[in-house]
């Protein structure tokens, strides 16, 4: 089979929810799952930085960051002008299309594992930092600069938010101590990683089930933008990632990245600072077409549009 069995767990938490099955994880499961892939891919970046100059990747990231404000700025438009959704609802859609996911992340480098394609741990510092701009640009989007923006709140959310602290302190952590300092994490964050994977992908297939009934409210526009956006952000990341030299594991990885929506991240910030908002559209989209088609069919495009590119450019 092509598809890599975590992704197997996701469809089948999906369709454990569409025939209404009591299967779900607890909210503390849910918790301890979520730290965990934020600490095991930080840990895996800290190990990959270890043993690279640090000062190199300067340039990359500060690349890396400032092409990610094109998706949240063509979002809005797409949504404002194309869907014709409410100010507020589209800057708040654009802040999730900007922002990332971790866990397609993580599936994306299972997927590269599979494949037997090379990719580098230090990817995962991209990830940290792409976490927080284009929520700060949904912000801008619906606010601009009103005094009325609670910005030292927002700013607390977007930075001091678990997904930031644990995948950063990790990432510190595995670049101080190493691979050989930390020897003895490396069974249980690397040796289960896929397991509890697996484990968590069971449970968003069950939330994803749940979020396909708001789309029902919204109609078929938001299902095609979950599909296209992802898909044209994907090729911005291929760009980016042959214009920085990176290679095809890499560019892959960043082309996720940028065809990622956020689910953890950004919901927290967009409830603090754009109130109303309407939280079922953003999720709607996001995790109930966005995430799905990124497990099953948009990771593997990524990839054959990266091969494709580097070959037609070789």
């Amino acid at each position: 089979m092509s598809i890599d069995p975590v992704v197997a767990f996701f469809l089948l938490g999906l369709l454990g929810g569409r025939m209404g099955s009591d299967l779900k994880l607890s909210s503390g499961l849910y918790d301890t799952l979520t730290i965990y892939l934020l600490l095991a891919i930080g840990l895996k970046g800290g190990f990959e930085l270890a043993q690279s100059s640090v000062g190199a990747l300067v340039i990359p990231v500060l690349v890396v960051v400032a092409a990610s404000a094109v998706t949240p700025v063509l979002a809005y438009q797409v949504l404002r002008r194309g869907g014709k959704l409410a100010h507020p609802d589209a800057a708040s859609i654009s802040a999730h299309y900007g922002s990332v996911s971790v866990v397609t992340y993580a599936v994306g480098s299972t997927y590269l594992a599979q494949q037997a394609v090379d990719h580098d741990g230090y990817m995962s510092i991209f990830l940290v930092f792409l976490e927080f701009p284009a929520i700060i640009i949904g912000v801008l989007l619906a606010r601009g600069m009103k005094r009325d923006t609670e910005w030292r709140e927002l700013a607390k959310e977007v930075l001091f938010g678990k997904a930031i602290v644990l995948l950063l302190g990790a990432l510190v952590i595995g670049w101080v101590w190493g691979r050989e300092g930390a020897a003895s994490l490396i069974p249980f964050f690397e040796g289960l990683f896929k397991g509890f994977l697996a484990l968590f992908l069971l449970g968003m297939g069950v939330m994803a089930a749940d979020r396909l009934e708001d789309l029902k409210r919204v109609g078929g526009f938001l299902i095609a933008f979950g599909i296209l956006m992802p898909l044209l952000s994907a090729v911005g990341g291929v760009l980016v990632g042959w214009g920085l030299g990176l290679g095809e594991g890499n560019t892959t990885l960043l082309a996720v990245l940028y065809a990622s929506a956020s689910y953890i991240a950004a919901p927290a910030a967009m409830r603090i600072a754009i109130p109303e908002a309407n939280p079922a559209l953003s999720l709607g989209a996001s995790l109930g077409v966005t995430f799905p088609f990124n497990l099953v069919l948009g990771i593997p495009a990524y990839h054959w549009m990266t091969k494709q590119f580097f070959l037609w450019i070789s």
